[in-house]
């Protein structure tokens, strides 16, 4: 009597269960990033995602890819969806939600000189506050927490600032904001237009960094503005606002917060030049951390 295979030998459910990967390693990892595969809505999602996770452009290869865009287009297609295609990166948003936040941009510096004309007595405070509630607009930073530690010691360096310097500074300070909204959106744009036209991780980042140091100085050029507006001195004015610019972006982008503490812990100390150590301080993780494809990865 034969006895059937399946029958004779039996299986373990949790060895039926496990997908055989050995022969085809974009499969195994496939099946390591599903979540992320499944939740990307383009193949540059997989590709930040899979840097996040330290996967390089040389790793890639012994997945028998160029690089890692190469790689994240395969899982892109090999992963299970409804049949309709992402929305092609049009490139710099103009919509309502973009005008909404320029114009709530527009509300700190708009308070500021307001209070300021009108003689308020609490001006500068205002203005702090403001310039400070600003960094988070609009909404939190990546990944939904919003990071106290952050704005506090935010609001202890530009409210220390204003009780050294007086209201202009803090006039200053919130008048910068607008501008440090749209040079943070159009940085933005900008990044994920290259992240698309990218073929290798070193070829985005050797793009991505004359960018962030470009959109910095049109920044601080701002900044200078706002503080002869403001009639605020400008040795103060113009890296503290810089320092916050930077900040702002690299809460928006995901960046770590480490290098932001430090950074605004410098601002407070007691030593000449503390606001422009700080900004420049600063850079140096902003365009290291700004540069890598995963912090420009749709929200």
């Amino acid at each position: 009597m034969t006895v059937p295979l399946d029958e004779a030998v039996p299986v373990d459910p949790a060895q039926r269960r496990r997908p055989r990967l050995g022969g085809d390693p974009v499969k195994a990892l496939l099946h390591r990033h599903r979540d992320l595969c499944e939740r990307a809505v383009d193949s540059l999602e997989i590709a930040a995602g899979l840097e996040a996770h330290g996967i390089t452009d040389r790793t890639a290869a012994r997945f028998r890819h160029r690089d890692v865009f190469s790689l994240a287009e395969e899982l892109y297609a090999r992963t299970p969806r409804a049949q309709t295609p992402p929305a092609p990166f049009a490139g710099i948003p103009v919509d309502p939600r973009a005008v909404r936040g320029f114009g709530c941009a527009l509300l700190p510096g708009a308070l500021a000189l307001g209070a300021a004309a009108a003689g308020v007595p609490w001006a500068g405070a205002l203005a702090a506050a403001a310039t400070v509630a600003a960094l988070g607009w609009p909404g939190r930073a990546a990944g939904g927490r919003f990071p106290a530690g952050v704005y506090l010691l935010a609001a202890v360096v530009v409210g220390w600032a204003v009780l050294r310097h007086g209201t202009p500074l803090g006039v200053a300070l919130a008048v910068a904001v607008a501008p440090g909204h749209l040079a943070g959106a159009v940085f933005a744009a900008r990044a994920r237009r290259r992240l698309a036209g990218s073929r290798a991780l070193e070829d985005f980042a050797d793009g991505v960094r004359p960018l962030l140091l470009g959109t910095v100085l049109l920044f601080t050029a701002a900044a200078a503005g706002a503080a002869a507006l403001a009639a605020a001195p400008y040795a103060v004015a113009v890296p503290l606002a810089v320092l916050l610019f930077l900040t702002r972006l690299m809460l928006g982008h995901g960046a770590p917060r480490p290098a932001v503490l430090a950074g605004l812990v410098l601002a407070v100390l007691p030593i000449p030049a503390a606001a422009f150590l700080a900004a420049a301080g600063l850079l140096v993780p902003a365009v290291l951390a700004l540069s890598r494809a995963s912090a420009h990865a749709r929200s």
